[in-house]
């Protein structure tokens, strides 16, 4: 997270590149920095860095995830192009920044309020740091101090259990949580609150839950007590922290200044400071690289207006792209170009010819505005920590520990439902499972109010970084193996006017022929062009028979490069750092150099 602040220079604390026992660099006598409340808030700003920027690849979701289509598949879920060869992540300067802080952090002469306050903030960081340690690799050696050369038994050990970090983990999110000060911040949303500690807290206990849950892991602390954890911590947020849902879905996205009613954490640009960020290139454009654009699955699963699945509706399988928008869930229209989409004062469709090939274009994370749209001018703040998220984790920490109830169920999935304008299904929860979205995404889960609430989960926090490890939690990783299957057209080799306004816009054509009569019957001069295929194996746009049309789809000849094993719910452990510590040992199935093959 980049910050502009002047008063850093108290402290200059230089970690950069630190391994776990390199000496600390100071260029200011250690008083100066642990001796006075100016000195701890101005080294505490240090511990930020550890956010990702605004177009980092965790937080907008242009890959592993099984819900888009992308231009390049990602290495982690390609067949024999990832092994402890090229894993990364296995990085530990930033621990040292906060375990040195942490450790010296005990003049008498602050008050404990203030020095707790301050750890607490360390420690919050330190759980942040290992709860991604921990989602990437398991088991990782835990350390909460600064380590000399000589500690060789920890430098050079065994990792720790990941029943011992997660508690280590908790046990540091619940001293921030209970002993941060701050309790708003108004400006931007970017400083780190006493909610922000529960809410993350309920983020982490959420994902231990289900993962020990659903990977049946019997550690000492049980998966319940995970789940009730992060009931608790969500409930706290909930009913303390003032928080409440923004009334504009859209505008969560995109205001440079986050709605502060509903905004826990965000990550926050300046323009003014040359602090800006790509996210409308990214997105609009294929000049800035991989794209992504969403499959028809999973747009399939937006519900209709009056709360019932959009796959009851009559002839649902041949609608078109005009048509399936209509009278569908307030979010799909605050996601995708929708019919009628107006940019600057211009309709603005879908990029077909390009960006759009299989019809689903985002917006959510864009701007109307174009001048972002090559160039990095982008200004929008980022969501880290909402309150969307929190409703969501309550919710579902308690469907999973059987306790949620009508009323949980009003406030938590009802709220944000009736906030995307959808009337029926508000204050109590189903009793009937939506088969199109079990047999589609979870045939092992047979519980109406979990697929109601990990359908939520998908259409709220699309984009948001949540995707890849709630699939992994759950177990589901061979949806990363999906097909990429776009919008249904009527016909190819004629003009379409997809949006239903009079004016022809798009011509899917096979050869020169076809395009050729497909021009000549046009009343727009200049429609998007866009060549396709019938053969399945065709490097290009292909369109599969259905009914009396056809269904876009995109690389079907990829789907056999598609690989997901039971290794891949962890990464491996880097080969350098095993080649200095061969105590670490490898995580199950990456053994020996193995790829990630689908074993």
């Amino acid at each position: 997270m980049k910050r502009n602040i002047w008063y850093i220079l108290l402290v200059v604390v230089i970690f950069a590149g630190c391994k776990m026992d390199e000496p600390v660099v100071t260029s200011t006598d250690k008083k100066a920095i642990f001796g006075s409340e100016e000195g701890l808030k101005a080294y505490s700003m240090s511990f930020y860095d550890i956010f990702p920027d605004a177009t980092d690849q965790s937080i907008v979701e242009q890959s592993l995830v099984d819900y888009g289509a992308t231009n390049t598949l990602s290495g982690f879920t390609l067949i024999n192009s990832y092994s402890e060869n090229n894993s990364t992540g296995w990085s530990w300067s930033t621990l040292r920044n906060f375990n040195y802080f942490i450790v010296n952090n005990t003049d008498p002469a602050i008050s404990e309020t203030v020095r707790n306050n301050y750890t607490g903030l360390a420690r919050f960081f330190r759980a942040w740091f290992y709860y991604d340690k921990v989602r990437r690799f398991g088991d990782v050696p835990w350390v909460d101090h600064p380590l000399d050369p000589s500690e060789e038994d920890i430098l050079y050990g065994v990792r720790d259990s990941r029943e011992l970090v997660m508690e280590k983990v908790y046990e540091d999110l619940m001293f921030a949580a209970q002993n941060i000060t701050r309790t708003t911040d108004a400006a931007q949303s970017s400083l780190i609150t006493k909610w922000v500690a529960y809410a993350v807290a309920s983020r982490v206990a959420l994902f231990e839950g289900t993962f020990r849950k659903y990977h049946n892991l019997s550690l000492a602390t049980s998966a319940d007590t995970w789940l009730k954890r992060a009931e608790d911590a969500a409930y706290i947020v909930m009913q303390q922290s003032g928080k409440t849902l923004h009334n504009n879905y859209r505008q969560l996205f995109t205001s440079d200044v986050p709605p502060p009613s509903e905004t826990l954490l965000a990550i926050a640009s300046n323009a003014s400071l040359g602090i800006k960020h790509s996210a409308n290139w990214r997105w609009t454009s294929e000049t800035y690289g991989t794209g992504l654009n969403l499959i028809r699955p999973f747009v399939c699963t937006y519900l209709q207006k009056d709360g019932t699945p959009y796959t009851d509706r009559t002839g649902w399988e041949h609608e078109d792209f005009y048509e399936e928008f209509q009278n569908r869930d307030g979010r799909l229209n605050a996601t995708l170009r929708y019919p009628g989409y107006m940019r600057e004062g211009n309709i603005a469709l879908p990029v077909f010819s390009g960006y759009a090939r299989l019809g689903y274009q985002p917006i959510k994370l864009c701007v109307d505005a174009t001048v972002g749209d090559s160039r990095t001018e982008s200004t929008q703040a980022v969501q880290l920590v909402r309150l969307g998220e929190v409703l969501l984790n309550y919710a579902e920490a308690k469907a999973e520990l059987g306790t949620l109830t009508d009323d949980d169920w009003a406030k938590t999935i009802g709220a944000l439902r009736n906030r995307a304008g959808i009337t029926g299904g508000l204050t109590t929860k189903p009793a009937t499972a939506d088969t199109y979205l079990k047999d589609t995404y979870f045939p092992d889960i047979s519980d109406a109010v979990i697929l109601e609430i990990r359908r939520e989960r998908a259409i709220e926090l699309l984009f948001e970084g949540f995707r890849f490890d709630d699939l992994r939690r759950w177990k589901a990783g061979t949806l990363f193996k999906k097909s990429w299957t776009g919008m249904y057209i009527p016909a190819i080799n004629q003009p379409l006017d997809v949006d239903h306004n009079g004016s022809h816009d798009v011509i899917y054509y096979t050869d020169e022929a076809g395009l050729a009569a497909a021009v000549a019957l046009s009343n727009n001069a200049n429609p998007y062009k866009v060549k396709v295929s019938t053969d399945p194996n065709a490097e290009i746009i292909q369109v599969h028979a259905a009914g009396s049309g056809y269904y876009l789809a995109w690389y079907t000849n990829n789907d056999s490069k598609k690989v997901w094993g039971s290794k891949q719910y962890l990464y491996p452990i880097p080969i350098g750092a095993i080649n200095l510590n061969a105590q670490l040992g490898q995580n199950p199935g990456w053994d020996n150099g193995a790829t990630n093959d689908g074993n």
